[in-house]
């Protein structure tokens, strides 16, 4: 489906009805980065509508000209949730750049966002100011790694710590085939010192937020680091906050038991809170 917001195309998926979650995928990849991991989760539970979007210059939404910070990013980003869900209290999940614009809806919309959850999420935009591991890793199919390409090892080995073959082929199912057809013209600006951290990135560690939330880190990711998101749990009264060892930036696919168990435990939280919102 597609939905028009201020005349970019918004290329979306819905699956199954109920309460809305809207799914932030992360820099990059698209939309399928966020259903391989949480559809799994729903296949006894239909009381959820879980709403996928493809952000603007990912999957296949394309990208305007005018287009060039995260600020307005994040302004799309709530146009859709508008049109889409009109008058509606919605959960929702952003993983990386998903988390960062998960933070910024909670500062925009926080009174109809009845829970969230941050899967690695980006904090802090501009990278030489994060806090992050140095590159390591815990499981290595050393094989494996010898009969990669040099670009498809080398983007492996950074955001993975668990290097076997089955990481490897949720890696290229759920996001490498999104980054293959990302406008990468697009990000590059996007990406950019002066464009990518929020004008009012500062505030988000003194935002407010008591619903239930949970927050998922990787001990080992190089990538956002997990060290940066502390000061954010004491703001959320009501949140699970997780440093997982043997994990790095793709958490989900690593550690799959973890995260399906504490995200199944974050939607039952949700459950009563719902009614009482």
């Amino acid at each position: 489906m597609k939905c028009n917001v201020k005349d970019i195309p918004i290329y979306y998926e819905i699956h199954g009805s109920g309460k809305p979650i809207l799914m932030i995928h992360g820099f990059t990849p698209d939309h399928r980065l966020m259903s391989g991991c949480m559809e799994p989760l729903f296949a006894e539970d239909d009381g959820w509508q879980r709403i996928y979007l493809d952000l603007p210059g990912m999957g296949q939404t394309p990208a305007p000209v005018w287009l060039t910070t995260s600020d307005q990013m994040l302004e799309i980003v709530y146009q859709f949730v508008r049109q889409v869900i009109p008058d509606q209290k919605y959960a929702v999940a952003g993983e990386s750049y998903g988390g960062y614009l998960t933070l910024g809806l909670l500062r925009k919309d926080g009174q109809h966002i009845i829970g969230a959850m941050l899967l690695c999420p980006l904090t802090i935009g501009v990278e030489e100011q994060r806090t992050l591991p140095a590159r390591t890793a815990c499981i290595r199919d050393e094989a494996l790694l010898e009969s990669l390409s040099d670009s498809d090892r080398e983007s492996f080995e950074a955001f993975c710590v668990i290097q076997t073959k089955e990481v490897w082929e949720k890696m290229n199912a759920d996001i490498s085939s999104g980054v293959a057809i990302a406008d990468f013209a697009f990000l590059e600006k996007l990406s950019k010192v002066e464009n990518y951290p929020f004008t009012y990135e500062s505030e988000l560690s003194t935002l407010k937020y008591e619903k239930p939330m949970l927050i998922l880190t990787g001990r080992q990711d190089t990538a956002v680091g997990f060290e940066d998101h502390l000061p954010l749990v004491k703001q959320y009264p009501h949140a699970t906050f997780l440093a997982l060892d043997r994990a790095g930036h793709n958490l989900q696919i690593e550690q799959p038991l973890v995260f399906n168990a504490l995200t199944r435990e974050w939607l039952n939280s949700m459950q009563t809170n719902w009614k009482d919102s």
